[in-house]
C-alpha cells in the first residue's frame, strides 16, 4: 500500500504520515492508531507501536451491541448484491417491503428489547430492501425506494450511540438520497425529519431546526386543504424536531412556540393514529414538553409536566422509558436524589435497552449510586450495574 493511498484512506495528508512513518511527529491519538491499524489489517496495535504488551484492536472496537457487525456488513454489501454469487435476498414486491419496514417499526415501539429484536431482522431486510429495488421499475421501483429510505430511518434510530459515527452517518445519508429518488413529498419530508433528528443529536441546533422546520411548510403546501393524517402525522414530528432544536439551543420562547405548533397539529389527527418513526401523537407533544423543560433547565417544570402524562396513552415503548428517564435527570437536577433513582429504576424496566445505550443514562446511573441517601444506594448501585452490562 502507497503512502498516498494509506494517508487518504485515514482521512489525512501524504506529509502527515511521512512524518509519523520518520518518527517526526508523535502519534498521540489513540483513535488515529486504531484508524491505522484497521486500515493495514493489524490486530494488535503492538504491531505498530513496538510495544511488549498486548493491545488487540478488538478492545478499542466502537460497538456496544452485538446487532451492529452484521448491520454493518449488509449496509457495505447489499446495494451491490448483484455482484456477489452468494447472495440469497429474496426481492420481494413494494407492498410487501413496505409492510415489513412497517411491522419492524411496530416492533421498535413495542419491545423492551428494541435493538436486539430489531437488529437481528435488520441485515436480511436491508438486503431484500436493495434486491427489490433493483428487480423493479417505475412507479414500483419508487415505492421501493420510499420503503427503502422509512427502512434506513430506523437504522439510523437503532445505530445512534452503539457505532461509529461514520456508520450512522451513512444510515441517514442512504436514507435520504433513497427518498428523494422515490420523489414524493411525503418521503422527501420525512427524510428532513431524520436529518434534523441527526443533527440535533450532533449539536447543530440551528441547521436542524431550520431544515426541519422548512420541511414541514413544504409538506403541507404539498397537501392543499385536505392534508392526510400520515402528512399530518409528519408535520408533527417535523414541528417536535423544531422544538427539541430550539430547547437544547437554549431558545425557550421559540422552543414553546413550535410545540403549541405540534399540538395544534396532533389536535387535527384522527384519534387512536400517530406518526410511526417518531410516535408523534398527543401524549409526545406532552413527551417532548417534558424534554425541552429539561434541557432549559426547568426540572421542577419538567416534573410537573411529567405528572400529569398518563404512560399508558404513549403507543411507545421507547417513548414511555424516555420521558421516566428525563424524569430523572429532573429529580437529580433538583438534587432529590432518592426520586431520580426511583424514576430511573422504573425507566429501566419499561425497556432496559432504551434507557442504558443513552451514554448520559449510564453517567446519571453512576453519579447516582454515589450521591443517593443510604437508604437508596443499594437499589442505585443494582441500577448502575444493570445498565453497565447491556451490550
Amino acid at each position: 500500500m502507497t503512502r498516498p493511498v494509506l494517508a487518504g484512506l485515514v482521512g489525512r495528508s501524504t506529509d502527515w504520515l511521512k512524518k509519523i512513518e520518520t518518527g517526526v511527529r508523535p502519534l498521540n491519538s489513540l483513535s488515529l492508531l486504531v484508524e491505522l491499524a484497521r486500515t493495514l489489517g493489524v490486530d494488535d496495535l503492538s504491531e505498530l507501536t513496538g510495544d511488549d504488551f498486548d493491545a488487540p484492536v478488538r478492545a478499542w472496537e466502537k460497538d456496544v451491541h452485538h446487532v451492529v457487525p452484521a448491520i454493518r456488513a449488509a449496509m457495505r454489501d447489499a446495494p451491490f448484491g448483484s455482484l456477489w454469487q452468494d447472495a440469497t435476498a429474496s426481492v420481494v414486491d413494494a407492498s410487501e417491503l413496505v409492510a415489513r419496514v412497517r411491522q419492524l417499526w411496530l416492533l421498535w415501539h413495542s419491545s423492551p428489547r428494541q435493538r436486539s429484536e430489531v437488529g437481528v431482522v435488520l441485515p436480511t431486510l436491508i438486503w431484500q430492501a436493495h434486491a427489490s429495488i433493483q428487480a423493479s421499475e417505475g412507479t414500483a421501483r419508487r415505492q421501493c425506494r420510499s420503503a427503502a429510505g422509512e427502512l434506513y430511518r430506523l437504522v439510523q434510530r437503532l445505530l445512534a450511540h452503539i457505532c461509529e459515527s461514520k456508520l450512522h452517518a451513512l444510515a441517514v445519508e442512504r436514507g435520504r438520497a433513497l427518498s428523494e429518488d422515490a420523489d414524493t413529498p411525503k418521503s422527501l419530508a420525512e427524510a428532513a425529519w431524520a436529518s434534523s433528528v441527526g443533527l440535533c443529536a450532533a449539536g447543530h441546533y440551528d441547521v436542524a431546526a431550520r431544515l426541519a422546520d422548512a420541511a414541514a411548510v413544504a409538506l403541507l403546501r404539498s397537501c392543499g386543504d385536505d392534508p392526510t393524517p400520515a402528512a399530518m402525522g409528519t408535520v408533527g414530528a417535523l414541528q417536535l424536531e423544531v422544538a427539541a432544536a430550539h430547547g437544547l439551543a437554549g431558545r425557550e420562547g421559540d422552543a414553546y412556540r413550535y410545540l403549541d405548533a405540534a399540538a395544534a397539529t396532533a389536535a387535527r389527527m384522527p384519534s387512536g393514529t400517530w406518526h410511526l418513526p417518531s410516535a408523534f401523537d398527543k401524549t409526545n407533544v406532552e413527551i417532548l414538553a417534558v424534554i425541552v423543560s429539561v434541557a432549559l433547565h426547568h426540572p421542577g417544570e419538567a416534573v410537573a409536566r411529567a405528572n400529569k402524562i398518563s404512560l399508558s396513552d404513549s403507543p411507545s415503548v421507547v417513548r414511555r422509558s424516555r420521558l421516566l428517564l428525563e424524569c430523572a435527570h429532573a429529580h437529580a437536577n433538583r438534587r432529590e436524589f432518592t426520586d431520580a433513582v426511583r424514576s430511573l429504576g422504573a425507566a429501566t424496566e419499561i425497556s432496559t435497552e432504551a434507557v442504558a445505550l443513552i451514554p448520559w443514562a449510564r453517567t446519571l446511573a453512576d453519579e447516582l449510586a454515589a450521591r443517593v441517601p443510604h437508604a437508596a444506594r443499594a437499589q442505585a448501585e443494582r441500577l448502575r450495574r444493570t445498565l453497565k452490562s447491556v451490550g
